[in-house]
């Protein structure tokens, strides 16, 4: 079989220019006669490559000076635990948006440490939808306040972010990072997990303000320490190489393909592909508010599970793999991170037009 066009949430596709790249380097990386997933993360080798990746991301992402880029483990959601660790320190308290299923499990965490202050949800509409933002609400002694800048399930992004004055943003932007320019001195701290738009899973990107660091208490474990990784360059421990290396690459793509500023112009004209679709079509609705529809994750529904379940089995037939939505949503799922081509969308929007003639309600 060719290459499919995979439409998960993650791990998703890879750019294949990245993937050639790791397979001819695969037996022997740049002349070291061993691949990067055997050479010592203190040898010269990966130590170059490490810090090219960090370089390239900080160009990439215009990341001032005063911040750390830090490549650890356990993913995102470690975070939801090394966050209030790290930061909930001053007041014992902090102020979360509740926008879907990876902020219930980052609020669910972070009350083991601290008072959790929910400003807004929208919840009772089915997480549909980013929830109006009243300052009024907001704890000004607050240790941070916490978003997920894109909700990889319900398909919702902030278009805006809030205005938190002095109190440090933390953002989860494991699925939207990279997808277009973000003002990193808005923030405290963003983390990403790698495997949507970064690399394969296995590292996530931290980074994190200076200032925030080395506020943990004595009793936080070492390993879970922002300060522990910041001091050692990410190289406390061995590190997850190879999905260093593979991120590396991307980065590098990233910046040969145009940049961000390219890569949301891309990524805007093919979601535009898709919601153009959804909006005049009569089988298939999109369930997001329009304003806050995002242009990395499109979940879509017919009304009937039987249709969706036979639109995803016909779908997978042609080449359009894993379509099927969250269960919190139901129906499909369409994710287009910065790997997919428009190819991929315009196939799946040629389908989407064929199913709905042949399956008229």
């Amino acid at each position: 079989m060719g290459r499919v066009y995979n439409f998960s949430a993650g791990p998703a596709m890879l750019p294949e220019e990245v993937l050639r790249k790791a397979a001819s380097e695969m037996l022997d990386y740049n002349g070291s006669g061993m691949s990067v997933m055997e050479m010592s993360h203190r040898g010269k080798e990966f130590m170059s490559i490490i810090e090219t990746a960090e370089k390239d991301l900080r160009e990439i992402m215009n990341i001032p000076a005063g911040y750390k880029v830090l490549f650890l483990q356990g993913g995102a959601s470690l975070q939801f635990a090394m966050v209030p660790m790290n930061l909930m320190v001053k007041s014992k308290k902090a102020d979360y948006v509740h926008t879907g299923q990876w902020s219930k499990k980052a609020i669910s965490e972070a009350k083991k440490f601290g008072t959790v202050n929910v400003v807004a949800t929208s919840e009772k509409e089915n997480f549909s939808r980013i929830p109006e933002l009243d300052p009024a609400k907001f704890s000004r002694d607050a240790d941070y306040f916490y978003i997920v800048t894109n909700n990889t399930i319900c398909g919702t992004v902030y278009t805006k972010l809030p205005d938190t004055g002095n109190v440090p943003l933390v953002a989860d932007m494991s699925s939207n990072i990279l997808s277009e320019p973000m003002d990193v001195s808005k923030f405290g701290l963003i983390f990403a997990g790698a495997q949507k738009n970064v690399g394969p899973a296995g590292v996530t990107v931290v980074i994190i303000r200076e200032d925030l660091i080395g506020k943990a208490p004595e009793s936080v474990p070492a390993m879970l320490n922002y300060k522990t990784h910041a001091e050692d360059a990410s190289l406390y421990n061995t590190p997850p190489c190879y999905a260093i290396y593979i991120a590396g690459l991307v980065f590098k793509w990233v910046k040969e393909t145009g940049g961000l500023a390219a890569m949301t112009k891309r990524n805007r004209e093919k979601a535009a592909i898709l919601y153009n679709f959804l909006d005049r079509s009569k089988l298939f609705r999109s369930p997001v508010r329009k304003e806050d529809r995002s242009i990395m994750n499109i979940p879509f529904v017919t009304g009937s599970e039987a249709l969706d379940e036979k639109f995803i089995k016909e779908a997978s037939g042609r080449g359009l793999k894993t379509l099927k939505g969250h269960r919190v949503v139901g129906g499909m799922r369409a994710s287009i991170y910065n790997a997919m081509p428009a190819e991929g969308v315009k196939a799946l929007v040629a389908f989407m037009e064929e199913f709905e003639k042949a399956n008229k309600i």
